[in-house]
């Protein structure tokens, strides 16, 4: 069972910057991260897998970017231009194999991290 233990959220004001990051047991072939404000659904923010590179939701392109360092297992998003919708409960997934197309298919979910943005 692969462990993945985020770190990094916290309270900024808008137009301020935050560094998550998700510490994974084990390797995983494609890591990404998600995000859940409330009332809203679950979102796709940014993935990363060695066969399929890097992707980005619309609503992030050119203020996160996302990275892997292989020698930790270990993932990071870095937030910058932050807004306050960007306010949510973010997630780490991994997925041994690939990127799937289903959020529900991921097989490791880490346990979440706030981040706050205010006006």
């Amino acid at each position: 069972q692969v462990q993945l233990v985020e770190s990094g959220g916290g309270s900024v004001q808008a137009g301020g910057s935050l560094r998550l990051s998700c510490a994974a047991s084990e390797y995983n072939a494609c890591m990404g991260w998600f995000r859940q404000a409330p009332g809203k659904e679950r979102e796709r923010v940014a993935s990363w897998s060695y066969t399929d590179g890097i992707t980005y939701a619309d609503s992030v392109k050119g203020r996160f970017t996302i990275s892997k360092d292989s020698t930790k297992n270990t993932l990071y998003l870095q937030m910058n231009s932050l807004k306050p919708e960007d306010t949510a409960i973010y997630y780490c997934a991994a997925h041994r194999l690939w990127c799937p197309l289903k959020e529900s298919d991921y097989n490791y979910w880490g346990q979440g991290t706030q981040v706050t943005v205010s006006s």
